[in-house]
């Protein structure tokens, strides 16, 4: 055989391989996609056999239609077994009295929306109704930290957040804490703020991850507006450093 056709077949072989390992890494792609994904990991921490637990899966399932992989766990779940998440959340669908201190101490990023752990998390003080607690009937929120990614791009002011009248909690959060919205009409009471990692949270405690207050209740989820739901997706990410 001659030098030149020897060279045109042995071009033409390592053209087909490179084709070959082309289709391969490109059947791959999707299941890489998938693995990073599943790192992505939620633990969500609910009452399993409490009667909001439809609301629960409702956000686990909008959780992961946004990529993330969501475990729903019971309340009484050892924090310890979470170390390994990318995000806790804590739901108020959970009684406060049946889930574990470890959450407080725990270096992993963490979201809730039960007000009565609020001072367990050392991220309010101790007083219900003084430095915790849930408003009755309310639709709208106070953006004041337009700056800080989890107020989603909104504008500063008045955001209307839930579609009906409907139960809100807040907080009055430590010193370090970044305030993003209040509830509308009372700027005292805070409806979403977070704690950046080592932030001065109360009782001089030191923030061990980021800590976001979201302003939701048991079964609030479903009636937030877009502008709410922006909030709640804008919370999750910056918790989990998205």
């Amino acid at each position: 055989m001659k030098r030149n056709q020897t060279a045109t077949i042995d071009h033409t072989r390592r053209h087909a391989l490179s084709s070959l390992l082309g289709l391969a890494t490109a059947a791959l792609l999707p299941s890489i996609a998938r693995a990073k994904d599943t790192q992505t990991s939620i633990v969500m921490v609910v009452q399993l056999n409490g009667p909001n637990l439809a609301t629960d899966q409702r956000i686990a399932a909008h959780l992961g239609a946004r990529g993330y992989s969501v475990r729903l766990v019971d309340q009484d779940y050892r924090p310890e077994l979470a170390r390994d998440a990318s995000l806790i959340v804590i739901s108020s669908t959970v009684s406060s009295k049946d889930v574990l201190p470890g959450w407080r101490t725990l270096p992993v990023p963490l979201v809730t929306w039960e007000n009565d752990l609020l001072d367990d998390l050392a991220m309010s003080g101790k007083r219900h109704d003084v430095d915790f607690g849930e408003t009755e009937k309310e639709r709208y929120v106070w953006l004041v930290n337009a700056p800080h990614p989890i107020a989603a791009g909104l504008p500063a002011g008045v955001v209307n957040v839930y579609g009906t009248q409907a139960a809100m909690s807040w907080g009055k959060p430590g010193l370090g804490a970044s305030i993003i919205a209040s509830v509308y009409g009372q700027p005292d009471k805070a409806a979403i703020f977070a704690y950046e990692t080592g932030a001065t949270m109360d009782y001089e405690t030191l923030a061990p991850a980021r800590r976001v207050m979201f302003f939701m209740s048991n079964d609030s989820f479903a009636n937030l507006l877009q502008s709410g739901q922006q909030l709640f997706d804008a919370a999750i990410d910056w918790a989990i450093k998205r």
